[in-house]
């Protein structure tokens, strides 16, 4: 197996690695493949049962994360860059899918993540608007984050969901933000 290739404090992902993790329905995590393993830097036994949060980084916004749950649990699935933290702070993006897991009644039991490597032009053109989004939060909470993001969007006459899609498939940023 090759390793990440590194560029001082981050990792890259490769076109071939998925990570994926499930979580319970409060994002405790109860799964974690080998990728999850590999880029997080936490073993099995130190990731288990802990909430997903273990890899977030301080420069994603609250709002993404409320616009996240708020999608998840409503049975929607939900796309997004994220900016990771691995257990040896070292950073890494991902392009991730979260979508709700079933039992066989069709009832939410948990949520499902998978994650792969982000488009070059996505993580750049995201990293500005996070960046932007931590600002507006720091000064006037996750309502100064959402009316700043639901402008830049409308400005962009797109969605969320339109935004990040098109970002990872096309990296074309013109017309955004």
């Amino acid at each position: 197996m090759s390793q990440p290739i590194l560029n001082a404090n981050e990792i890259f992902l490769e076109d071939n690695t998925l990570i994926t993790s499930k979580t319970d329905l409060k994002g405790i995590i109860t799964y974690g493949n080998d990728d999850f393993v590999r880029f997080s830097g936490f073993t099995e036994e130190e990731f288990l049962g802990k909430p997903h949060n273990i890899i977030r980084h301080p420069d994603v916004p609250r709002i993404a994360f409320k616009l996240l749950w708020e999608n998840i649990q409503n049975g929607k699935e939900f796309f997004a860059f994220v900016k990771n933290l691995s257990r040896t702070q070292q950073i890494y993006w991902v392009f991730a899918n979260i979508t709700p897991s079933y039992d066989e009644n069709r009832k939410t039991i948990g949520y499902y993540s998978v994650r792969r490597r982000p488009s070059k032009k996505g993580v750049e053109f995201m990293s500005g608007l996070y960046k932007s989004l931590c600002e507006a939060e720091s000064r006037g909470g996750m309502k100064a984050s959402l009316e700043q993001l639901t402008q830049a969007l409308q400005n962009a006459n797109t969605t969320y969901e339109e935004l990040v899609i098109n970002l990872q498939n096309t990296g074309k940023t013109e017309g955004y933000y």
